[in-house]
């Protein structure tokens, strides 16, 4: 029997990974969690491996829009102003963290040993 599959990196915020991990193992999704280090605020995230069938796909995503949320962060940006050494901004900006991340993959073949 073909299986048609995917392949799904979800990258979260680590304050949506239990969270996640416990309702996609609730409903039957086997999921392998990587501890990841994000790049723009350079702080600890959590990637999720998830083999998942087309069928499924759509539930997944259901999933991942329900649990993982976007907040609001103030940062302290380190990056110069304009282009003539103008200095750094001090003042804190706030920007959106959180959310998710998916990069889905199709997959040639799965071997379960």
């Amino acid at each position: 029997m073909l299986y048609l599959m995917k392949l799904v990196l979800a990258v979260i915020q680590d304050a949506d990974a239990t969270a996640l991990v416990r309702v996609l193992s609730e409903n039957a999704f086997e999921v392998t969690k990587l501890a990841s280090t994000g790049g723009f605020l350079r702080e600890g995230n959590t990637t999720l491996m998830i083999g998942v069938s087309d069928e499924r796909m759509d539930d997944l995503k259901r999933f991942v829009r329900q649990t993982c949320r976007t907040r609001s962060r103030l940062v302290a940006p380190s990056v110069p102003m304009g282009e003539q050494n103008e200095g750094l901004v001090s003042d804190p900006v706030e920007v959106p963290v959180g959310g998710a991340v998916m990069f889905v993959m199709g997959v040639q073949e799965f071997v379960k040993v």
